[in-house]
């Protein structure tokens, strides 16, 4: 998150606790209605729901599925948004006050998270991080071909600097000496200032803090997930737990079917290795053995730089890989550009970060979607 966003934000939270302290109501206040003349009578109602607030699509769908008629489930992140530099707005923030459980994936997709709850008063808000407790990749760590990259620059640096050093010491004279160290300093610092401002240009992931937030897409742990979500409507509604219970069960079997066709499909698949728009399957690809190489980092906003868009072209062709996966919410122009260079075609692997509204018209869920997600691999893994 940028800083001036943070900003922003902060600056809206004051407007927002008291527009959520003004519309909030006790549970009493929701089951007594007003005579007209200041007196009030109960009223007879049913069960209850909790009103439940989920970060994005992934969330509403693994929550919806756990709490079923028990609960209002409510997604903050719109359709058809992207959801990785979101923020909230103040009705947003007033929705989340109001609300008895907040659910949010963690590991840093949500970097709006620990601000908007640090300022609100609701005490008896149930926060469920879903990602909690789940072993969590570094940003880069399943993408072998650019650490192997990176790792050959390392060492070509630091053989560079042996050699200036091994010169530095061959000189007769200490003030000779004494002046070339002065400009290796001088040319150390510029390097690394330059090489600071190629970091930041190439907009590596440190809104992020370096961790892959994507978990969602291993249907394995996504039944951890869906877990999780149970411990904290059954803590929100404990008399409700034995229900949450049974539809988290229920919906998990679909998970372990899901993991089963893709343990399948895999086993046997031509090849292993497969070529994404941003880094967001790296969780799925460590599951089922398979390799992901991602155009850019954690956030599909992030451009690549040259040098990572001409590490991708060489692999495709190395490897002749003939199909480049893009997704939805974001523009595939940098797979496509690279399709062209290496005449593969491109396809589309979802990250599931959110539905489309045509998704939506279509009745697509998480299963469904994933499905679709399962079909296209299997194609470009055996061509």
């Amino acid at each position: 998150m940028k800083f001036s966003k943070k900003a922003t934000l902060g600056l809206l939270f004051s407007l927002t606790l008291i527009v959520a302290g003004c519309g909030q109501k006790s549970a009493s206040d929701a089951n007594t209605s007003s005579t007209g003349a200041g007196n009030t009578v109960p009223v007879e109602s049913e069960v209850a729901k909790l009103n439940v607030q989920v970060s994005f699509y992934p969330m509403y769908e693994f929550t919806k599925n756990v709490a079923g008629d028990l609960a209002d489930v409510h997604t903050i992140v719109p359709a058809g948004m992207e959801p990785h530099d979101w923020e909230p707005t103040p009705q947003d923030i007033a929705s989340i006050e109001k609300a008895d459980v907040l659910v949010y994936n963690g590991a840093g997709m949500e970097s709006w998270i620990d601000q908007v709850t640090g300022s609100l008063s609701n005490a008896s808000l149930i926060q469920v991080e879903a990602s909690k407790g789940i072993n969590l990749l570094e940003g880069g760590e399943h993408d072998h071909h650019q650490e192997d990259s990176e790792t050959t620059e390392h060492d070509h640096d630091h053989e560079h600097a042996n050699e200036a050093t091994t010169e530095a010491h061959d000189h007769d004279h200490a003030d000779e000496a004494t002046a070339e160290e002065h400009d290796h300093d001088h040319d150390a610092e510029a390097e690394a200032e330059a090489e600071a401002e190629a970091e930041a240009e190439a907009g590596h992931d440190h809104d992020h803090g370096g961790l892959d937030p994507h978990v969602w897409l291993s249907p394995a742990l996504a039944v951890k997930e869906v877990r999780n979500i149970e411990a904290g409507l059954a803590q929100a509604a404990p008399e409700h737990a034995e229900q949450f219970k049974q539809n988290a069960d229920a919906y998990i079997a679909q998970l372990e079917s899901l993991d089963q066709d893709f343990k399948a499909a895999v086993t046997d698949s031509k090849r292993k290795d497969f070529i994404t728009q941003h880094a967001a399957f790296g969780y799925l690809a460590k599951e089922y053995g398979l390799q992901q190489v991602p155009i850019a980092g954690l956030s599909p906003e992030q451009e690549p730089s040259a040098a990572q868009m001409a590490s991708v072209i060489d692999f495709a062709k190395e490897h002749q890989v003939k199909t480049i996966f893009f997704e939805t919410l974001v523009s595939s122009k940098v797979s496509e550009t690279i399709a062209s260079e290496v005449g593969a075609k491109t396809a589309v692997l979802n990250p599931i970060e959110g539905l489309t509204e045509e998704e939506i018209a279509a009745g697509m869920d998480y299963i469904s979607v994933m499905r679709q997600n399962l079909e296209a691999l299997k194609l470009a893994l055996n061509e």
